[in-house]
């Protein structure tokens, strides 16, 4: 199969920071590349390489003449335009030749065109030769591929027309895929698609990438993404990148089956050295006691055979992972919660209606619904950062709330994390920075200013104080936002083994699955609750829908 690009022995360095260091990859047509790694690993860098908006300090990328790529980045600005118009914007060729046209037509209504018959021809078969391009290009069916687009993704024809800073996260970020497939590229690069996105708007996106016929690479922390899109997967680690067959579940059991082969191959080829030492040390020892030179002989050959085994390194059988211990400081009641005909509008528009709820103490309560439909609403009332307009939201006397926003709030500032740990907690600065570094910090980003950071470092820094707290009740919206596997695994881990009760928004299905024992579902203002996790809610509602 054609390669479309390919990038070799890659080098890039931000300052002394070496994120890429030879790494080397090849993307084919039809390829399905899922890339995963730890949150700066280079990922993210990687792809802006492959899209031609950054240059590695190596050699640039060999690409196939005339291939076309579209980047989708992880976060999307807000744009005046509307989503029709940004998606029209991804095609310049066709914006190009219809402004020709319009320029031909303005030239065949004038006067002068006219009554110069040798300037009229030349302006009809220039005209004839634009509209050969435009039918090329498609250009007579692009508004309704365009419109197409949009209403698979999920946006309406009234969001369509209005500006695109004026919808959610979550729209903003289906409105530049949409651009992204409009321009019907050979290569499609997205970054983190699935962010801010419902699991039914996960689930277009997963039939998008599959019916896609050109290559596409992506760079995700949605299992059931990798899973349902991809054939292989990109590993970046320490700079360079392993490719691994199969979805996300076959790279996960390849990887750990290799690591325990290795490790199991290192044992025996340690014995092995160990043995081949202690016969160097005894041919020694006789060749001090005996004037024998076969015996300093058998030693230097014996030296050589270790010299020239091909050595196994040492597997690290497990990464660097966030020290992500929850515990609760006190019991509390049995009745943790309650929403008592709880109604919540903004402005006269309603969000939820007449909502009765309760949740009891251990519960893993895993909340879902659409983009809008009030989740958050909900879980704010809870957290007692919202109260609502009508009805009763009780909390019992002792039960302690510690809550972890979607958005994380501007910090003061030039607070940095070890500030807010001194803050939250008295602490000497060291043990601020001990905390810090077990969570992944560097010494640098603990005095780092806290809004400079990422959005999984963000995150990480919001566990760490909810850990500190000790709530026996924790609220999460949207946990797993900018958290790379590895740590959205040690935080379902966290959560097993926690004592108190979890009442959290998500839209990730494997943490839905492995975490929740009850799902409420939001939905046309009122809340739904249902047995089991996320597969057991959905199968019930296919087979009602059925």
């Amino acid at each position: 199969m054609a390669t479309l690009i390919s990038l070799r022995s890659a080098v890039k360095s931000f300052g002394a920071r070496t994120v890429l260091n030879g790494l080397d990859i090849e993307v084919d047509e039809a390829a399905r590349v899922g890339v995963v790694g730890q949150n700066g690993s280079g990922k993210s860098t990687l792809l802006r390489i492959l899209a031609g908006l950054d240059e590695p300090d190596s050699d640039p990328p060999v690409r196939r003449r005339g291939m076309t790529a579209a980047y989708l980045p992880q976060l999307v600005g807000a744009d005046t335009r509307t989503p029709i118009e940004i998606c029209h914007a991804a095609r310049p060729d066709i914006a190009r030749v219809e402004a020709e046209l319009e320029a031909c037509a303005a030239a065949l209504g004038d006067p002068a065109v006219a009554a110069d018959l040798g300037r009229m021809q030349r302006t009809l078969d220039r005209q004839q030769r634009l509209l050969d391009d435009f039918d090329r290009l498609d250009g007579h069916t692009f508004a309704g591929t365009v419109r197409s687009i949009l209403d698979d993704l999920g946006v309406a024809p009234d969001e369509s027309a209005r500006p695109q800073e004026e919808l959610s996260g979550g729209k903003r970020k289906l409105v530049a895929l949409a651009a992204c497939l409009a321009q019907e590229p050979d290569l499609l690069l997205l970054d983190e698609p699935e962010t801010h996105l419902d699991a039914y708007r996960r689930s277009r996106v997963e039939e998008l990438v599959r019916a896609f016929s050109g290559a596409v690479v992506m760079v995700s922390h949605d299992r059931y993404l990798l899973d349902e899109t991809v054939k292989e997967i990109a590993e970046v680690d320490r700079g360079r990148v392993r490719i691994w067959p199969g979805n996300y579940s076959s790279y996960h059991a390849a990887r750990e089956l290799e690591l325990y082969q290795q490790q199991a191959a290192w044992h025996a080829q340690q014995k092995e050295i160990a043995r081949l030492e202690d016969a160097i040390r005894r041919y020694k020892q006789w060749a001090s006691i005996i004037d024998d030179p076969r015996h300093t002989t058998r030693a230097r050959n014996t030296q050589r055979r270790i010299d020239r085994m091909d050595k196994v390194d040492r597997p690290v059988l497990e990464r660097r992972k966030i020290a992500l211990r929850l515990r609760s400081g006190a019991r509390g009641g049995k009745r943790v919660a309650e929403w008592r005909d709880v109604s919540v509008a903004f402005g006269g528009d309603p969000v939820l209606i007449g909502v009765d709820l309760t949740v009891f103490r251990g519960e893993r309560i895993g909340v879902i619904g659409d983009n809008g439909s009030g989740k958050s609403v909900l879980v704010k009332l809870l957290a007692g950062e919202l109260e609502p307009t009508e009805g009763e939201m009780w909390v019992g006397p002792s039960i302690e709330v510690g809550f972890l926003p979607q958005e994380h709030a501007p910090a003061p500032a030039r607070q940095t994390p070890v500030d807010a740990l001194r803050a939250q907690k008295p602490c000497t600065e060291e043990e601020a920075v001990s905390a810090l570094l077990r969570f992944l910090f560097t010494y640098e980003q603990c005095r780092q200013r806290i809004n400079d950071l990422s959005g999984g470092e963000r995150t990480r820094l919001e566990l760490l104080l909810l850990m500190r707290a000790g709530a026996n009740c924790l609220v999460l919206d949207e946990p797993t936002n900018h958290l790379d596997i590895d740590s959205v695994e040690m935080l379902e881990a966290a959560i097993e083994a926690y004592d108190g009760t979890v009442v959290f928004v998500s839209h990730d299905r494997y943490f839905l699955d492995r975490i929740s024992d009850r799902i409420v579902e939001v939905r046309d203002g009122g809340a739904t609750a249902s047995e089991g996790g996320y597969s057991t809610w959905y199968e019930r509602r296919r087979a009602a829908a059925a």
